[in-house]
């Protein structure tokens, strides 16, 4: 986990929650975690429930899937009995607190604000796509397929955007510390699996606008947004994101000092309006799921053969327009 840039709490909360587990099989199942059967991973998540939130008992589920998941993957276990019960639980995609519920005439109203191009480019990009801020910063040219890069800019355009049309591509395979075309990373991507996300005209023409006065970049891996004010040229990094999102959401009084996650408007808070809002529309968790890179390999497999019907058509279809109608 520090290899792949974990932070320190996220850390902690894995250990804390895996020690649980372990007490758990110790003292009411006579068991351990190398010996522990799918019924012995159910009865700990019952136990589980009444004592925390639903969405915390998801959480706890998913770290504990992944640990087995590791386990079996570099041979110390033999399998992983949590497979079958995340297909036994009712998965929920959206494992957020309670949050601010904004309409998209208030994200409209509240983007109209927000005039300066590489701000409202970061912050559209994330209401568009549902991406987390460290895919956001890790976006190089080469993973943007639209006109301004493929014919304006003359960018080596990722293969696998070939055939996609105007789409974006999220890689699963950044960790901290990477260096990759000589830039050493400050940011990982999270997702399961590397994603084709759509772009729509609204997108493209705020990503058109921003490229048109992106400084030239220090980094040759030309990263897709760069520092405009301190560090000129710089790849933005997520704290340079949260500050934008911050300084904006601040002046809205969407977010103040002391506020939790049911009250600030934060970067993860586009992701959640994101998957809410376009789950609400099309009402296929699939696809939703798909384009977050929430889904496991056979699943994401199907979607990516099937992309231009099923991705692009129902992301096209029902995503939401914010701005203001002519």
């Amino acid at each position: 986990m520090t290899f792949h840039g974990k932070t320190d709490r996220t850390r902690a909360a894995y250990e804390r929650v895996l020690r649980d587990f372990e007490t758990f099989l110790a003292d009411e199942r006579g068991t351990t975690p190398a010996t522990a059967e799918h019924r012995d991973c159910m009865a700990w998540i019952h136990r589980l429930r009444g004592t925390v939130a639903e969405s915390t008992v998801a959480t706890y589920a998913a770290y504990l899937h992944r640990f087995y998941a590791y386990m079996a993957q570099v041979g110390t276990f033999d399998a992983n009995p949590m497979t079958l019960v995340a297909e036994e639980m009712d998965e929920r995609i959206n494992t957020d607190p309670t949050r601010r519920e904004i309409a998209i005439p208030e994200m409209r109203d509240f983007l109209a604000g927000v005039t300066h191009p590489l701000d409202r480019a970061l912050l559209v990009t994330m209401l568009k796509t549902g991406i987390r801020v460290g895919e956001l910063c890790n976006l190089d040219l080469r993973d943007v397929s639209t006109p301004a890069t493929r014919e304006a800019l003359d960018v080596s355009i990722r293969p696998q955007l070939d055939g996609r049309g105007d789409a974006l591509f999220v890689a699963a395979d950044r960790a901290v510390g990477d260096e990759i075309e000589g830039e050493r990373r400050t940011a990982a991507n999270k997702r399961k699996r590397a994603t084709v996300i759509p772009v729509d005209d609204e997108l493209r023409t705020t990503l058109r606008r921003w490229l048109a006065i992106r400084p030239d970049p220090v980094s040759r891996a030309e990263p897709l947004f760069v520092n405009t004010r301190d560090d000129w040229g710089e790849r933005v990094t997520p704290h340079v994101v949260h500050h934008t999102v911050e300084s904006h959401a601040r002046e809205r009084g969407w977010h103040r000092d002391g506020g939790g996650a049911e009250e600030n408007v934060t970067p993860h808070y586009f992701r959640h309006f994101f998957t809410t809002h376009l789950r609400d529309r099309t009402g296929d968790r699939g696809i939703v799921k798909y384009l977050r890179g929430d889904v496991a390999s056979d699943i994401i497999d199907t979607y990516t053969h099937d992309w231009g019907d099923r991705v692009r058509r129902t992301y096209e279809d029902h995503i939401y327009q914010l701005a203001p109608s002519a």
